[in-house]
């Protein structure tokens, strides 16, 4: 079950609670979004989330890549932890 983040022993938990983190996940997908909740397996409730995900295509007649960015906005996600390859905490200055 997820739960808020209070009292616990990761340091992200601590320092990102209603804030703003980057997250990278498999199959070339990354999200930026107000962490709201995760669990011990990394599954969390993210919201005002945008969602980028980057496609690689070969051109069949120059075999160039093309690179295509698709980017969208969800209000509020939850994100499977098997798929989180890495999450970054926003920037502190100070």
């Amino acid at each position: 079950m997820l739960r808020s983040l209070v009292g616990s022993e990761m340091c992200i938990r601590d320092r990102s609670l209603d804030e703003r983190i980057h997250v990278k996940l498999r199959g070339e997908r990354e999200l930026r979004g107000r962490l709201h909740a995760y669990d011990q397996h990394l599954n969390m409730i993210l919201g005002d989330v945008e969602e980028t995900i980057t496609q690689v295509e070969i051109d069949d007649e120059t075999y160039e890549e093309m690179t295509k960015t698709i980017k969208r906005q969800v209000d509020m996600l939850f994100v499977r932890g098997d798929g989180v390859i890495i999450i970054s905490p926003p920037l502190r200055t100070g």
